[in-house]
């Protein structure tokens, strides 16, 4: 009973991980495609391994003699405990190596490149601009359909992992190296990542978001950055001049502004991203103003300052101005 009960359960979870929106078990890319293969292949086989083991124990403990003096002898041990597994286990290897030749092996000139830095606890992005000029975001990442897109992974400060389930495989960012992986989505849709190595103490509160949208959409996206929107309306300047009078632009660049810091993510398209905090936190005025006062609070780790200083109107003045950067 304890057994069927484990089984019922192993199977509900993994049933469940089939319906979030990051699973390496909804492909969404190449990569992605012969991860999910190779998996569903050790699930079977794993199953197959596991009915055969209880198959086996049922005849040990109330089988025939006959069967039960087999299973004990040396032979059999030596068989199935020593030679299946070896050849098991062989085979699976040398098939995974194959499957994935591709991804392992295959080096290829990329359509696109983005620049990728793993921080604490936050993703730094770096996109090729129009005439070459980089163009940088932070925690969302937008890649163009159909097109195969060179990630340049790197880290500032611990040992990050880059992992988009749904579009492929994860990779390492290591401190003083450069880690490079291909990821290509074949469908237009939003795709969930997560760093997955162990990183400190929000490490769980460190995901992000690619975007996939057709080229003309994506070209005409990244070309915006070049034209970022003036502050309109009473409200939204006077939120603007409070963003650089408490000293925002120290750690924060906005393109087109005075604030041209580096320490922090850039927010020249803060309004346009579906979260804050690194896709943790649903991005609302009223989040981007609590944000601002008790940042620890919704993003721990976090090392931006409490601005307790300013007063709710001020606060909600520069969320407004935030808000409006798109």
């Amino acid at each position: 009973m304890k057994v069927l009960r484990a089984l019922v359960l192993g199977t509900g979870l993994l049933m469940l991980t089939a319906c979030q929106r990051q699973s390496a078990l909804a492909p969404a890319g190449e990569e992605a495609a012969r991860v999910a293969l190779l998996s569903w292949i050790l699930f079977a086989g794993a199953a197959v391994i596991f009915a055969v083991v209880l198959v086996a124990l049922g005849f040990a403990i109330a089988g025939p003699e006959r069967i039960r003096r087999w299973l004990r002898a040396e032979a059999a041990i030596r068989l199935w405990g020593i030679a299946f597994p070896a050849v098991t286990l062989a085979v699976l290897l040398g098939y995974g190596l194959w499957l994935m030749r591709e991804t392992v092996a295959n080096p290829r000139q990329p359509e696109m490149r983005v620049e990728v830095t793993g921080e604490q606890f936050w993703w730094r992005v770096t996109y090729d601009g129009p005439a070459g000029k980089p163009v940088a975001e932070a925690n969302e990442i937008r890649i163009p359909v159909g097109v195969e897109v060179e990630f340049v992974l790197r880290s500032a400060d611990v040992i990050h992992s880059f992992w988009v389930p749904s579009l492929g495989g994860k990779l390492d960012m290591i401190p003083g190296r450069t880690n490079r992986m291909w990821l290509k989505a074949e469908r237009p849709g939003i795709y969930r990542g997560q760093c997955a190595e162990y990183c400190g103490t929000a490490h769980a509160q460190m995901a992000l978001e690619i975007v996939a949208m057709p080229q003309p959409e994506f070209d005409a996206w990244l070309a915006a950055a070049d034209s970022p929107p003036a502050p309109a309306g009473e409200a939204v300047e006077r939120g603007a001049a409070l963003f650089l009078a408490s000293g925002c632009g120290a750690c924060h660049a906005v393109r087109g502004t005075p604030a041209a810091g580096a320490i922090g993510p850039d927010l020249s398209r803060m309004g346009g991203r579906r979260f804050l905090a690194a896709a943790t936190v649903p991005n609302t005025t009223e989040n981007l103003a609590r944000f601002i006062v008790e940042p620890a609070a919704l993003k721990p780790g976090s090392l931006m300052p409490p601005f307790a200083i300013l007063s709710g109107e001020e606060r909600q003045a520069i969320a407004n101005y935030l808000a409006s950067l798109k």
